[in-house]
């Protein structure tokens, strides 16, 4: 890497701008060539691979430190980000931690649907994804095994008890309607097969409206504007509520995703629309300057941080998905730091995937394990996932594959679905889902083969193999191998 840049300023010192100079020249010690002599940076970048597996696991075995008390009501997450980092890095759950996890899950399934964030509370959208993905993980069909002991049905209800006029979801009874609370959602009732019509109609045109001005999306929109006397009216507009937002981002795209199914069926003159180009600009205008090495912000005139590495980066990953083309050219698998003295882009993408792997390898990563969101920051359960999981998406190109898809919709033979709408959407549901592969050629590793992680599913952020074994099991159909025999 070359010459590196501040951030440009006006003369005019203001909090922001002066936080924004002590995080470059924090981050500036990092870049290979402009560190101290006594700093320890190795100068190629290098997962720290078995320090991380020794933080994860010390939280497994050990439990989390005390500082984690303030998460009582985030329990699934603290287990999802673990067991997730597990899988991320290719490591599997012993047969003993498993069944342990399945039935600490267990105990935080509410008894009238959906999961709670500790035994005893209330159900809420959030703890119920973690679990749920957690389940994933660590369960298996069969009694004990966690899977069939979801109570889908009564899951089902509590999912439509929470629905809003306008097609929005609360997060739990008596919340707030967020998009968050809306991909939590759709993500469980796509790997449950749980998702209906009557369930999703008119979210959509929800997701579709907290698109701002910049391109990103916000947290909701104003309730009520597009309802005249509790009719709604899906061409009136209703204005977004807070500014772009990377995580908000991230799950209204997902969410939107998750969508394209039903818009298929059931909207396929009619549906709403989002503005792809002023999306994919303002995802892109998120990656820091050389001087910030490429990481993610979640908010302009904001700080690089390393969670955004999955829920900016990640989400260009969806974009391009589904744009159904990409936007790269194919180049070498290895991508030598110490070779590359400028930072030229190695392919065409729409954002430096080389740039973001050295923000995650050379900046967030704590010596003691863990991932971080920037120095001089303590490595935490929430940043470790997501900073492997944005390193990951930069490594691996993950999209929807038609060949596949082809395979996936033989799992039902075509008189089922011929007079069956809904039995028609499930199967859309489900091989549109399992039809995002890695695409053979693109992945590559800043540092060497050495730093390769597994490839996460764009829409889930689990792998591709734990998505596919729930969504068999769910679904009731056997999945084709993804490996070609010779």
């Amino acid at each position: 890497m070359g010459s590196v840049r501040p951030t440009p300023t006006d003369g005019y010192p203001t909090p922001t701008s002066i936080l924004q100079s002590a995080t470059e020249n924090i981050l500036k010690a990092r870049i290979p060539g402009h560190a101290l002599p006594t700093d320890s940076t190795p100068v190629q970048p290098t997962l720290q691979r078995q320090q991380h597996l020794r933080f994860l696991l010390r939280n497994l075995v050990q439990g989390f430190p005390a500082r984690y008390v303030s998460q009582d009501a985030s329990q699934p997450w603290l287990i999802f980000w673990t067991l997730q980092g597990f899988s991320v890095l290719g490591v599997g759950l012993d047969p003993t931690n498993k069944k342990k996890t399945v039935d600490t899950l267990l105990a935080m399934q509410h008894p009238e649907g959906g999961f709670c964030g500790g035994p005893g509370q209330f159900p809420h959208l959030l703890p119920t994804y973690a679990a749920v993905s957690a389940m994933a993980i660590a369960g298996q069909p069969g009694p004990g095994g966690g899977w069939d002991q979801i109570d889908r049905k009564k899951m089902y209800d509590f999912f439509m008890s929470l629905k809003q006029p306008d097609g929005s979801f609360l997060v739990s009874h008596n919340g707030e309607v967020d998009v968050r609370g809306i991909y939590c959602l759709l993500a469980v009732a796509t790997l449950l097969n749980i998702a209906t019509p009557e369930l999703v109609e008119g979210t959509a045109e929800f997701v579709a409206s907290c698109q701002t001005y910049e391109g990103g999306f916000g947290n909701a929109s104003y309730p009520d504007w597009a309802l005249d006397d509790g009719v709604i009216d899906p061409s009136a507009p209703r204005p977004p509520l807070g500014e772009a937002h990377g995580g908000y981002t991230f799950c209204a795209f997902a969410s939107w995703v998750l969508l394209q199914p039903y818009l298929k069926h059931y909207m396929p003159a009619s549906r709403p629309q989002i503005n792809m180009s002023s999306l994919l600009r303002w995802l892109t205008q998120m990656q820091g300057i050389a001087i910030e090495l490429g990481g993610f912000k979640g908010r302009t005139n904001k700080l690089v941080d390393g969670c955004y590495s999955w829920w900016v980066g990640g989400c260009v990953g969806l974009v391009e998905g589904l744009l159904g083309e990409r936007i790269s050219k194919p180049s070498p698998s290895h991508i030598d730091s110490e070779k590359d003295e400028e930072w030229d882009d190695v392919d065409d993408s729409v954002y430096n995937r080389k740039a973001l792997q050295e923000y995650v390898l050379l900046a967030g990563q704590h010596p003691a394990g863990g991932l971080i969101d920037k120095p001089p920051k303590n490595a935490d359960a929430y940043h470790t996932l997501y900073c492997l999981s944005g390193l990951s998406a930069a490594q691996h190109h993950v999209i929807p594959n038609e060949t596949r898809k082809k395979e996936l919709l033989a799992c039902w033979a075509d008189a089922d679905v011929a007079n069956d709408k809904l039995e028609a959407f499930r199967r859309e549901n489900f091989a549109f889902a399992l039809s995002w592969l890695e695409e053979e050629g693109e992945s590559r590793f800043v540092g060497g083969e050495g730093n390769r992680l597994n490839a996460t599913h764009p829409l889930f952020n689990l792998t591709v193999t734990h998505t596919e074994n729930m969504m068999a099991h769910f679904y009731g159909r056997k999945v084709p191998s993804r490996y070609k025999k010779n």
